[in-house]
């Protein structure tokens, strides 16, 4: 697979198959990942992966939360500007109508919504998860430096023939993923990331993209 078809094949993928990821699958990606860009190379990201009984837990704790409608943990980061201005509020809510009306589910329907948003806490069923950390003290350009990683390990997963979701939503359940993590003080959890082989029955839509003349602007005296 080349870097384009990597790209272009790469998506949020939300249902997995329950096939194992090797180990030294999962070593061969995080090594070459490792070689993401970061200013002045301080490499600022701390990524904890779990397969097995260890995510086993981290799901049953989640759901355990989920069900008993525990509220969730008070933020440690923004995930959204609260006043999201256009273009870019527009964008989100069109991602929510094509996500939800892929499922078939009415935008009114905020039961069937939520019962959809709980498979994140069950890594869609993933066998192989990786949280993503970043340390307290660290700026904005830091936190671009780990969505680089992120970006990195996303694409050499296809190039593996594996898929994978980000999900911020983990941050929301930082303190159960830390009970099971045990980071040391001063991390705040990013997001997680499922892994794994797509079910492909299940189907999932690719979401679109803004047109180019919408994000670059070229400026070539032509």
């Amino acid at each position: 697979m080349d870097a384009y078809e990597a790209v272009t094949s790469r998506r949020a993928v939300r249902a997995f198959t329950g096939r194992s990821v090797p180990r030294e699958t999962l070593e061969r990606v995080l090594s070459a990942a490792a070689w993401a860009p970061s200013g002045s190379n301080i490499q600022p990201w701390h990524a904890y992966v779990l397969t097995g009984a260890p995510l086993a837990e981290l799901k049953k704790r989640a759901g355990e939360r989920l069900a008993s409608g525990d509220p969730w943990d008070a933020p440690e980061y923004e995930m959204y500007p609260p006043g999201l201005k256009s273009p870019y509020r527009e964008r989100r809510s069109a991602f929510g109508e094509q996500r939800y009306g892929a499922l078939g589910i009415a935008r009114e329907d905020l039961e069937a919504r939520q019962r959809a948003a709980a498979a994140n806490w069950d890594c869609f069923g993933a066998p192989a998860a990786l949280f993503c950390y970043i340390d307290k003290g660290m700026g904005s350009p830091q936190w671009a430096d780990a969505g680089m990683y992120l970006q990195t390990v996303m694409l050499l997963l296809r190039a593996e023939g594996l898929h994978s979701c980000a999900q911020m939503a983990w941050a929301k359940y930082h303190k159960t993923v830390a009970e099971v993590l045990s980071p040391p003080d001063g991390l705040i959890l990013f997001c997680g990331m499922s892994i794994g082989f797509e079910e492909v029955t299940a189907g999932g839509a690719r979401m679109g993209r803004a047109s180019l003349d919408e994000t670059v602007t070229f400026v070539d005296g032509l």
